[in-house]
């Protein structure tokens, strides 16, 4: 017999997780498709804003979050160049209370906590090392996927609607209807780990040296690193050679000169091609597309993860009755994309600015903003909407909610 689901949601990351867990709470029949066997992976963002923040104190998990190894930041900042002072985009701390920070949490800490609730859940199941390998296909209808398991088992499970949550790889990408558009980006990104010490700085450290920009996120005893290249320069930098790289990064965070032979070989160092792009189309009948799925996002601010999970919320408001009653209208996955782009470009093309006028400068070796004497300083609007007492609150606020603030369902709440 075929196996049945109401909701088949592709991909356990931020935005599957919190979608089946709203389902679930809602009385939705939810399958979650994850290809690898648990959540621990290196390379996926860390923040965890005020928007997600929020979200997790509605549904009673604000504790247990809490209780998870975090570190906080209240500022978002950005290099301007080398030996330049950082450039604060956002200072949170403008914002009401308790949300007006960024948690710093590994990722796979926050996906266990939502899977182990999820799992309290009578109507929710998490398939580990089960991959989604096509959709199935009835009357240009898609009505499911088909999978395979670790161990070679191949099926098909048939769902009323499929979500994918499968990132900037995912299957729904290559369905040439809903149209890819995709946007310049002058960078990509080195990740790596080097130790911590007790005596370092805390947090998210970002700093600028000769073509090069870093982020240092804090994970406790080790600093995870990111450190961006221009676009394509990969194979070249890396011949220039591991102790060449690592004296330039030493060079523009000296408190980590005792580390530079950290790295012994170059495989330490993973490569992650940057991209900024979003589907034109978010869905199709029995399709939907929301997170990186539908929106590949650029790590500047670190909005990404956020985005994602605004994108479940909203997509479980929407659609967990119908789901849950069985009535299910193409214009019920429509209005998710019509609620989430608004938000989804505005963010894109604030990237695309930060891309233009901080980052490519400085991957390029230029100095960012203005000539002459007056060129570390940043343009007149942005120091106005940075530093006005009654602005300030402006890109805070975005930062923390998006253009949009989002409401879980009611029958989601506990």
């Amino acid at each position: 017999m075929a196996e049945r689901t109401t909701c088949c949601v592709v991909g356990g990351g931020p935005a599957g997780m919190v979608l089946a867990l709203l389902l679930a709470r809602c009385g939705v029949d939810v399958t979650v498709l994850e290809k690898h066997g648990d959540f621990l992976r290196d390379f996926r963002g860390d923040t965890v804003h005020p928007s997600t923040l929020s979200l997790l104190d509605q549904l009673g998990l604000g504790p247990r979050f809490a209780a998870l190894p975090q570190r906080h930041l209240s500022t978002v900042q950005v290099p301007t160049g080398p030996g330049r002072p950082m450039l604060t985009v956002g200072d949170l701390r403008v914002l009401r209370p308790p949300y007006n920070y960024i948690a710093m949490v590994p990722q796979w800490d926050l996906l266990n906590l939502l899977a182990d609730e999820a799992q309290r859940e009578a109507t929710f199941s998490l398939r580990l090392n089960t991959e989604a390998t096509g959709f199935l296909q009835e009357h240009g209808q898609v009505t499911g996927v088909r999978y395979r398991t670790a161990d070679g088992t191949a099926g098909e499970l048939q769902a009323t609607l499929t979500v994918a949550c499968d990132g900037r790889g995912s299957l729904a990408r290559a369905l040439p209807e809903l149209r890819l558009r995709s946007f310049n980006c002058p960078m990509d990104a080195w990740w790596f780990r080097l130790p911590r010490r007790e005596s370092d700085p805390g947090g998210l450290v970002g700093s600028a040296g000769d073509r090069f920009m870093t982020v240092m996120i804090d994970r406790g005893s080790y600093w995870q690193c990111a450190a961006l290249i221009p676009k394509g320069t990969d194979a070249e930098r890396r011949a220039a050679g591991l102790d060449r790289f690592m004296a330039e990064f030493a060079a523009v965070a000296p408190w980590l000169e005792d580390r530079v032979r950290a790295l012994s070989s170059w495989d330490e160092v993973k490569l992650l091609s940057v991209r900024l792009d979003r589907l034109r189309r978010w869905h199709r009948p029995g399709l939907l597309c929301i997170g990186d799925a539908a929106h590949a996002m650029s790590p500047v601010f670190g909005i990404g993860i956020n985005l994602a999970v605004e994108d479940a919320v909203a997509a479980a408001r929407h659609l967990a009755e119908p789901l849950r009653t069985g009535t299910v209208r193409p214009r019920d996955v429509r209005a998710i994309q019509r609620r989430r782009w608004p938000t989804t470009a505005a963010t894109q093309a604030l990237q695309r600015l930060a891309h233009a006028r901080v980052i490519e400068p400085v991957l390029a070796g230029r100095q960012v903003f203005g000539t002459g004497a007056d060129r570390a300083r940043p343009p007149i609007p942005v120091r106005v909407i940075t530093t006005a007492p009654w602005l300030r609150r402006v890109p805070a606020y975005f930062l923390a909610y998006g253009a949009l603030r989002e409401r879980p369902p009611a029958s989601s709440l506990r």
